[in-house]
């Protein structure tokens, strides 16, 4: 699996998500520009230790990203308002889990030119913005991770 973070904002979300990522063998894309550098002592402690284990990778921007996408990677992304729920979807172990900035979310052209791979959470308070980033991929993840019968697990 892979988790692609776009223009992260908050060190110590990254930070969580590179600990996430770690202990699920899960490649992390990091999609410049970030809000903080990359030694930033918040990202270090919340990713703690776990750095040297995670495979990461850094691009300077959505395009570079795209790029490199070989035939059939699929990426879902996931934000509010999608017309699917991230349950219904039957994951591959190579799929792309996209989530945008903690602030902003993913560029809203990208959603409607991608309509069948916008995916939601659902939330049940309407007065609630969003969930906290790191919450998410880990919700998105495991899903996946589940469907694939947490394959490699101990």
């Amino acid at each position: 699996m892979h988790i692609v973070l776009v223009e992260p904002e908050i060190p110590p979300n990254t930070g969580n998500v590179a600990r996430l990522c770690a202990a699920t063998r899960t490649v992390l894309h990091l999609i410049e520009p970030l809000g903080f550098k990359l030694d930033d002592a918040q990202l270090k402690r919340a990713g703690m230790d776990y750095w040297e284990h995670v495979e990461w990778h850094r691009w300077r921007n959505w395009d570079e990203f795209c790029n490199k996408a070989q035939p059939g990677e699929r990426l879902w992304f996931i934000e509010s308002g999608g017309p699917h729920l991230y349950t219904e979807i039957n994951f591959n172990p190579d799929d792309f889990l996209v989530f945008g900035r903690e602030t902003a979310g993913l560029p809203k052209k990208l959603l409607e030119e991608n309509p069948q791979r916008w995916l939601r959470i659902p939330m049940f308070n309407p007065n609630a913005r969003s969930l906290n980033l790191s919450n998410c991929a880990a919700l998105v993840l495991f899903e996946a991770l589940r469907q694939q019968g947490f394959a490699g697990t101990q």
